[in-house]
């Protein structure tokens, strides 16, 4: 692993006077991937919301590269250019084309050529297999193949640190893998991912580590092999048994 790239210090977020992370610390070295399971509702999303400064919190301190990201708000358009963020939903401009979507931010906030930008976005189509449809429409394309789209558009920034958050809850179960695979392909890569997941094969297929969290924090995390086949606590112990199933019918 390489240098420190992302350190969270004693994070405290609420809404609406209700703790959603509390007391909450984390590093993330640059190459690692890093997944975050548990429970709805146990602050996971607002934990990547809240390290792209989406969310305002209520204490601690969130540093990447060394720079503390909610320290001053004039630095916060530089800053997000680190941060490639992927959502659920696709977020694409549903009047452009896919091409135009990919290019539309290097363009405007990097200021980079139009020649430029097309020809690095149809390098990255190529890459997650949608180079055929660079000139298609949103409205044209399966979840699968948007979601791929919404990737490269984050990818093109050049971040140097990529968040997912729960970016296969909308897929059907077919297009679920098509996307899941481009995330284990960047991970190959030796791109620095916070990944937040349903999928638990999956998180144990990317994953260095394995973040556990639940009530707003953190309760257990390690290596894959050791968070799934040996969970520490009875939290995770318990968690882990919703994914399992006893035969019931010979």
């Amino acid at each position: 692993m390489g240098r420190e790239l992302l350190r969270i210090e004693h994070l405290h977020k609420e809404f609406e006077g209700k703790t959603v992370l509390d007391d909450l610390s984390l590093t993330l070295r640059e190459g690692e991937v890093a997944v975050i399971v548990g429970p709805s509702g146990c602050g996971k999303s607002t934990l990547l919301r809240c390290i792209n400064a989406l969310e305002p919190i209520q204490g601690g301190s969130v540093f990447l590269d060394g720079e503390e990201i909610h320290a001053d708000p004039r630095k916060l358009p530089q800053l997000r250019q680190k941060v490639g963020m992927v959502f659920q939903s696709y977020e694409l401009f549903p009047h452009k084309s896919i091409l135009d979507n990919i290019t539309l931010a290097p363009r405007k906030v990097q200021k980079r050529g139009r020649e430029d930008a097309e020809a690095e976005a149809l390098a990255l189509l190529e890459r997650v297999g949608l180079a055929d449809r660079a000139k298609d429409y949103p409205r044209q394309l399966s979840g699968g193949q948007k979601q791929r789209v919404a990737i490269v558009r984050s990818l093109i920034m050049h971040p140097a640190l990529m968040l997912f958050d729960e970016v296969t809850a909308a897929l059907d179960p077919e297009m679920v893998r098509e996307v899941l695979d481009v995330l284990l392909d960047l991970a190959k890569q030796g791109r620095t991912m916070l990944i937040v997941t349903h999928e638990m094969q999956f998180a144990r297929a990317v994953a260095d580590r394995i973040l556990f969290l639940d009530d707003g924090g953190i309760v257990e995390e390690g290596r894959p092999a050791d968070f799934f086949d040996h969970p520490k606590t009875e939290r995770a112990q318990r968690f882990l048994n919703t994914f399992t199933f006893e035969t019931v019918k010979e």
